[in-house]
């Protein structure tokens, strides 16, 4: 009997699982690992969240998809504040974390063989994944004029402030980008995990009006609080947008049995509540980016656009491997560019998310022979 192929074999090897020699390297140095090669927070929950968590532990009942009343009020009004968007009109839907949502936002939307999934030409993997796991053709391109007059393109991702480059998009950009995506009926999906962190540029965000012309339609902004509020444990993301969309993913999610917790549900309403751990949050990613950027400077790296977001966008102007190599011996762990697509091949990606001692330790490292 012949078989369908498993789902996996869509798919490629799992990015991170291609590092463990660099970082077997580097755990031998002999004062230890720092690994710069995730994003995963280190710093602690903040009490207000693990709090609220703690509260809401008594949940015997199946919680709501679409979140509880106090939740949804909470995500509008974030947005609000932190996009520029309109409360009225407005779509939300919380999830299990963002990468779910990106990797089955094109199953949910429909979108299969025969369709075009538009991607940054350096571009977070699970994009592409998403594609694949619907059976679409993924496109990676920065310029909507290369995708060509084809009627095929049902999904356009843009990501700004970009994961792994840093780079923001311009409003007028963004705009572009939405106009024309309307034009052919098509969804922007724009991934702003990282916009309250900005540093030496303004992020904008998708749902602003300068974007998308006080309009949802067609439009999706995705958000996280994993960096935010330190909460990636907690798997706490959400959506909002186009009322009609989010409705759509909502029936679907339902019969999916595709649900945040409703702990999880509480400790999210007190972390979009509260500003003041998200802004001393902020500042420790501000030194931090600081301390390594003048360390990799100092070393000869040269970092381009990383202006926003938890990461540094960095060469040495070789084979993106021989520079995991040569910072693995030195007991430090990067991404390698590649992982992002062929136009990262000579590039690293450095995280913030590190130790405040193992910061301070990575200059002296670099200057090991």
């Amino acid at each position: 009997m012949n078989r369908p192929a498993p789902v996996s074999s869509r798919l490629p090897d799992f990015t991170w699982d291609t590092l463990d020699a660099a970082a077997a390297k580097a755990a031998a140095h002999p004062d230890g690992l720092i690994n710069l090669s995730m994003g995963t927070p280190v710093d602690p929950v903040p009490p207000v969240i693990r709090q609220a968590l703690a509260d809401a532990s008594n949940a015997p009942g199946y919680p709501l998809t679409a979140g509880t009343p106090a939740l949804r009020e909470a995500i509008a009004e974030w947005v609000a504040r932190a996009c520029g968007a309109g409360v009225n009109g407005l779509g939300v839907l919380p999830t299990i974390g963002s990468k779910e949502l990106v990797a089955w936002l094109p199953t949910l939307l429909g979108i299969g063989p025969g369709d075009i999934v538009v991607v940054p030409s350096i571009a977070y993997p699970t994009y592409e994944d998403g594609a694949r796991l619907a059976g679409a053709t993924t496109v990676r391109t920065d310029s909507l004029t290369a995708v060509g007059p084809t009627s095929r393109v049902r999904l356009v991702w843009v990501n700004s402030p970009g994961n792994p480059t840093g780079r923001v998009l311009p409003a007028t950009h963004l705009r572009k980008v939405v106009d024309w995506a309307r034009e052919r009926g098509a969804v922007v999906a724009s991934d702003e995990c990282y916009l309250p962190l900005g540093w030496d540029a303004e992020p904008v965000s998708v749902l602003s009006p300068e974007v998308c012309g006080g309009s949802y339609d067609s439009v999706l902004a995705v958000h996280s609080l994993s960096k935010r509020s330190n909460l990636a444990g907690y798997r706490a993301g959400f959506v909002a947008g186009d009322p009609a969309l989010v409705a759509e993913l909502l029936k679907i999610r339902k019969h999916a049995g595709m649900i945040v917790p409703a702990p999880v549900q509480a400790a999210m309403v007190a972390a979009l509540d509260d500003q003041a751990h998200a802004d001393a949050q902020r500042e420790r990613y501000r030194a931090r980016r600081e301390r390594l950027r003048a360390a990799f400077a100092a070393a000869g790296f040269t970092i381009e656009h990383s202006e926003a977001g938890l990461y540094l966008w960095m060469t040495r102007d070789e084979d993106c491997w021989e520079t995991v190599d040569w910072l693995a011996r030195r007991g430090i762990l990067v991404a390698a560019g590649v992982f992002y697509g062929p136009a990262g091949s000579r590039h690293v990606r450095v995280a913030l998310t590190e130790s405040d001692e193992h910061i301070s330790a990575v200059a002296a490292r670099l200057a090991e022979q």
